[in-house]
């Protein structure tokens, strides 16, 4: 835990910031999910929607 004291006495706590590090690009395998799973919602959406049609 990181402190400081301003000149009143007040305590001031700062959480510890955890190690940055950067994201690796997805491998082949987990594009093809990537793209299924964005044909199984873009499918959810349009039945969603052509029900509300169909049902107003």
């Amino acid at each position: 835990m990181y402190t400081t004291v301003n000149e009143d006495g007040v305590l001031n706590n700062y959480a510890t910031e955890p190690q940055m590090y950067y994201a690796q690009y997805p491998a082949i395998w987990e594009q093809r999910r990537y793209v299924i799973q964005g044909a199984v919602a873009a499918m959810f959406v349009s039945v969603l929607v052509l029900c509300a049609f169909a049902i107003s």
